[in-house]
């Protein structure tokens, strides 16, 4: 049975570059001000939108960044066994 959750035809270098994968400065420097107009409840709709567009592609690079993880630990696990 194959693990769906595999991140599988990659090699060792680019599951560790998805692994170290992060948001862009940018969007990191737009997060970071848009966080702080929300916490003060100063968000325009369009910004609230823009806000949860960026949380949305946060939850997404985190997934990866897991299943690139877990990818490279089974791999090395398989390695040790052999």
């Amino acid at each position: 049975m194959v693990d769906s959750e595999l991140l599988i035809g990659l090699s060792l270098d680019e599951l560790g570059a998805l692994a170290e994968s992060a948001l862009s400065p940018k969007n990191q420097k737009a997060l970071d001000d848009l966080l702080i107009k929300n916490s003060a409840n100063l968000l325009s709709n369009e910004e609230t939108e823009t806000l949860d567009t960026i949380l949305a592609q946060v939850d997404q690079i985190n997934i990866i960044k897991t299943r690139a993880r877990y990818t490279l630990n089974i791999f090395q696990n398989k390695q040790q066994i052999a």
